[in-house]
């Protein structure tokens, strides 16, 4: 009897457990479901760490260094008076304000109130003393100061630049990072052994031979950006190239811009994505527009017409360049991407060449003007130690001959080439130049253009871009640039180099890098 009671004792005991259990799984969940219920429409960031990869370094002090890689990651540390935005727009930064007094001089007003990473206030001194040092011309910042004469500092935040001969949007050359003058007191400062200061996002916190690190500046005056989502950067350094796409490769790099167009024979093709811009190596085609034949708009026109330029970027550079249409195609504002051009077509080239009385005849196109007859025959001038120009002119012949257009390649050496430029002895000649960030095209359409070209419009309009600041006006002045140069062909863009940021599939955030900076948006990024 009693072994009966204990038996219904312990089932009665063993249901209540199982109760009890079920009753407490039911609350948690519940409380669970409205823990997650409050949490709906809270951010949650995650704090993380990124890898960067950089290869034949030199120093991270931004005035003395000349590896591109490193002068990008710099923009991170250090800041200049004037920023670049992604579509190559000025937006003020360490400066609140740049007035143009005259030809040659500026004025510009210092924000006083940003602090470097130590805590002291920038001052006016601070930027006369980083023009000092890139006047010395240690670095490749050095090219911007090259017009300034002299610098007044004319207060605590107000400096007066004089410069030597009148900059066409000088204001583009005021993006050099600033070093603290008071930091490097009675330092020699290419010998200091400081680690560098700025007033940017990050901070280094570490610096060794094959690493740095850094860390959020908890005294950067941006507080819309100043919780980023990246605590540290941990920059890893490599002697070669090659070493870093290994460590790529192998998981320990997030991220790095490159040049390389057969980057695929060292990392692959599947495990990372690559944001890739059109780079600042421009070639074109000039003619010299004072020939007795390429005077003709038409026959500029019709060699446009004829040109086939994504045939020859995948024929000669396995599709490794950006077509270029015009000098400011690499995502500037003031151009757009949709901006008309004259396109490829075989038909048209002919017609246009018709159409204003020449005659084909004989294998060639030929016109009767005062009594004598002009016959298409033109002469290509290229560098013929440049093997990939010689192999555009070779493409540029054989398709211009599909139109009827006979062109005769003169390969020279680099002295004779440099010289033939130089006097604009030639017909035409491949030839190009390295973009600016601004926008100035007088190299191109102005006065003393290598085309000998002159349209008495174009020169009153480059004019009057140099002192419009209203965004709609440039924009409306610059459409009627392209205008007149779709119109007028006097050179032929071709292409452009290409940029790629790789980065792993860990990766997260908006990556949208231009030539000035890869690492737009960067508070935003994670790693996952």
């Amino acid at each position: 009897m009693k072994s009966n009671i204990f038996k219904y004792i312990f089932i009665i005991f063993a249901i209540g457990i199982v109760i009890y259990s079920i009753y407490a799984l039911y609350f948690k969940d519940k409380a669970i479901e409205q823990e997650n219920e409050q949490s709906k429409g809270i951010e949650i960031i995650e704090k993380t760490d990124i890898r960067l990869g950089v290869s034949n370094y030199d120093t991270i002090n931004p005035l003395m260094s000349n590896n591109k890689e490193i002068l990008n990651i710099d923009k991170l540390i250090f800041e200049p008076l004037i920023n670049i935005t992604k579509d190559y727009k000025l937006e003020m930064c360490l400066a609140t304000e740049c007035s143009k007094i005259s030809d040659t001089a500026y004025v510009i007003k210092i924000d006083t109130n940003k602090k470097w990473q130590d805590g002291s206030f920038l001052v006016a001194k601070d930027i006369a003393f980083t023009i000092e040092k890139l006047k010395e011309g240690k670095n490749i910042y050095s090219y911007n100061v090259e017009p300034i004469e002299n610098i007044e500092i004319l207060d605590t935040n107000t400096i007066r630049i004089n410069l030597n001969k009148p900059v066409t949007f000088f204001e583009y050359n005021l993006t050099f990072p600033i070093v603290s003058n008071n930091y490097y007191i009675g330092e020699n400062f290419y010998e200091s052994t400081k680690i560098p200061m700025g007033t940017g996002m990050y901070k280094i916190s570490k610096l060794e031979d094959n690493n740095i690190l850094l860390e959020k500046n908890d005294k950067w005056w941006n507080k819309e950006k100043q919780d980023a989502k990246i605590e540290k950067i941990d920059i890893k350094i490599f002697t070669e190239i090659g070493e870093l796409y290994n460590s790529f490769k192998l998981g320990n790099i997030d991220i790095f811009t490159t040049s390389n167009s057969n980057l695929e024979n060292y990392i692959g093709t599947i495990g990372y994505a690559k944001c890739e811009y059109g780079g600042r190596e421009f070639d074109y085609l000039a003619f010299n527009c004072e020939d007795n034949i390429l005077k003709n708009v038409e026959v500029r026109k019709a060699i446009a017409y004829g040109l086939d330029k994504t045939a020859l970027i995948t024929s000669v550079y396995n599709n490794n360049k950006y077509t270029s249409n015009f000098p400011i195609d690499y995502g500037n504002y003031l151009y757009k991407e949709n901006q008309v051009s004259l396109g490829y077509n075989e038909e048209q080239a002919k017609k246009v060449l018709e159409e204003n009385g020449w005659i084909y005849k004989n294998n060639r196109w030929q016109k009767q003007e005062n009594y004598r007859t002009n016959r298409i025959s033109l002469n290509l001038t290229v560098n013929k130690e440049n093997e990939n120009r010689v192999k555009v002119a070779e493409f540029i012949k054989q398709e211009l001959g599909k139109i009827g257009i006979t062109i005769n390649i003169n390969k020279v050496t680099k002295a004779s080439y440099d010289t033939i430029l130089q006097n604009k002895n030639y017909q035409m000649i491949l030839t190009g130049v390295y973009n600016s960030y601004s926008p100035n095209v007088e190299t191109f359409l102005g006065n003393g253009n290598l085309q000998n070209y002159n349209n008495e419009e174009l020169n009153t309009i480059i004019t009057d871009v140099k002192n419009i600041k209203d965004e709609n006006l440039l924009k409306e002045k610059y459409n009627r640039i392209i205008e007149i140069y779709n119109n007028d062909i006097p050179f032929i863009s071709l292409y452009r180099n290409k940029v790629a940021v790789v980065r792993s599939q860990n990766l997260a955030g908006e990556i949208t890098p231009n030539n000035y900076f890869s690492y737009y948006n960067f508070y935003s990024w994670s790693r996952m």
